[in-house]
């Protein structure tokens, strides 16, 4: 008489807990990315508020604000390498001190299509602009990441473009996208938000990890009555 697979058991056990594992983690992450994108929604729908108390509300993800820059019209940029609604080109990043803040924001002043020349001159000036943008968190630049070069960057790197752009002071995590011209003369230049872009496969994740979990069942299932009627005894 053969002795009972203990062996087959235990791995086939264990490798049916961890499949089972990740597809309940699939089904959280499912929740958390809905209520993500429902308040990425909501946030979305909410007129512009003053900065500081957009700031004060916690979670400013997505949310709109209100701020006066001065000199931002013709504040240093740098150059972020960017594609728009399909076009490649360049975003121009440039560092606002929000009047009566201590802390810097660096703000994306708009897209502009490569073959586009024209770019916002650059002169000192302390004139107070009204701004209306779109608060983002900013992702960590990836390790493959190009470094920059001639002013131009491959990435959101906030600590290298501050640098670059001589920013003294504290740099919040934030980018504000402009919503509003901040150079009309220059028509090139267009404010614009990225679109939200949230993938959500996490059920189809979740429904696979379960369903090899099941199709393993079978199979030891399959083995093991295999196994016994071979061996009647």
């Amino acid at each position: 008489m053969k002795r009972f697979p203990w062996i087959l058991t235990v791995l086939t056990t264990a490798a049916i807990a961890l499949l089972i594992g990740l597809g309940v983690w699939q089904v959280q992450r499912l929740r958390w990315k809905e209520g993500l994108i429902a308040a990425a929604e909501a946030a979305a729908t909410k007129p512009p508020e003053p900065l500081d108390a957009v700031l004060a509300g916690g979670d400013v993800e997505f949310r709109k604000a209100m701020m006066v820059c001065p000199g931002l019209a013709t504040a240093p940029y740098v150059e972020l390498q960017s594609i728009h609604d399909g076009q490649a080109g360049v975003r121009l990043i440039s560092a606002c001190r929000p009047v009566g803040r201590n802390d810097v924001l660096l703000v994306d002043r708009g897209f502009v299509a490569d073959g586009q020349e024209a770019r916002p001159r650059v002169l000192a000036s302390t004139l107070p602009l009204v701004l209306v943008g779109e608060l983002r968190l900013t992702p960590a630049p990836g390790a493959l990441t190009p470094p920059p070069a001639n002013n131009r960057f491959y990435a959101r790197d906030d600590a290298a473009m501050a640098q670059a752009l001589g920013v003294e002071g504290a740099v919040r995590p934030e980018t504000v996208f402009a919503l509003t011209a901040i150079n009309p003369e220059v028509p090139a230049l267009q404010p614009s938000a990225p679109p939200a872009a949230f993938s959500n496969n996490h059920f189809g994740y979740a429904l696979t990890w379960f369903g090899l979990a099941i199709a393993l069942v079978g199979f030891y299932v399959a083995l093991l009555r295999r196994r016994l009627k071979r061996d009647p005894s």
